[in-house]
């Protein structure tokens, strides 16, 4: 079964992340995104691709065996800084696309996950889906275009909380932040998310590509943002703290779960 399933109906791409349990991102992840991407390339007459989940949970960030490989690589920030700029490549191919690009959060956005669904034009969750950008907590912080794309979005002082506190939010708070457009109860957010998609994707196909321009312009788009999360957060891999915070991080992530 492939790790991004493809589907069209009628003028709607769904692209769907199928990487159980939690579509961690790694570099098959990468490649599996890119190779939706290359295939979306040659397709015409079509308006929207709508990304979603096969799982509870939307994206978890970055797969753990990923982040052990950092820490134990002869140069941790070397490693660190060509996996960012992979997920940023694929990241920013994503931003490009000239069609409208919709994310359905059935499930937890977190990390690089929800980095994710900000490359993207619009947004909708379920009210009870936990959403953040949590990074701090491990002694680094988002560096796959969070804190460019975030700011952008809902401004300084909503990145500021969700960035620096490194607390989740709900689908709800996340609506009202401008983290995401649309929020709805989980059992309705399927229907609700396909008739956004489907609304979208009946307007005139060149209106939507020039309005999307447009917008586009209108934003701060400065690359050097983006070198710097990069070169800043690969630093953060010498720090003693952060690899200190990493290990315990990474071996609660496999502990044997409690019994209930």
């Amino acid at each position: 079964m492939a790790m991004i399933e493809l589907d069209r109906r009628g003028q709607v791409f769904v692209a769907t992340m199928n990487r159980p349990p939690v579509n961690a991102i790694d570099d098959a992840m990468i490649s599996a995104f890119h190779r939706v991407l290359d295939g979306l390339e040659t397709e015409r007459d079509w308006t929207v691709l709508h990304i979603r989940s096969a799982h509870k949970v939307f994206a978890a960030g970055a797969d753990l065996e990923l982040i052990r490989s950092w820490t134990k690589a002869a140069e941790p920030r070397r490693a660190f800084s060509a996996y960012i700029d992979r997920l940023q490549g694929l990241l920013q191919r994503l931003g490009r696309l000239p069609q409208v690009t919709c994310c359905e959060i059935g499930g937890a956005a977190m990390g690089g996950g929800f980095e994710l669904t900000l490359w993207c034009d619009l947004r909708m969750t379920a009210d009870e889906a936990k959403i953040g950008l949590p990074e701090v907590a491990i002694g680094l912080f988002p560096a796959a275009g969070g804190t460019q794309r975030l700011t952008q979005l809902c401004g300084h002082g909503v990145a500021s909380r969700v960035i620096l506190s490194g607390e989740p939010v709900d689908g709800r708070t996340a609506a009202a932040l401008g983290m995401v457009q649309w929020s709805f109860p989980r059992n309705e957010l399927e229907k609700q998310a396909g008739a956004i998609v489907d609304r979208i994707a009946r307007m005139p196909a060149a209106a939507l590509q020039a309005a999307k321009q447009c917008l586009a312009a209108a934003a701060d788009e400065r690359a050097h943002g983006y070198r710097l999360e990069r070169d800043m957060a690969a630093a953060l891999l010498d720090n003693h703290e952060t690899q200190a915070l990493i290990a315990a991080f990474l071996d609660k992530s496999n502990a044997p779960a409690k019994p209930t």
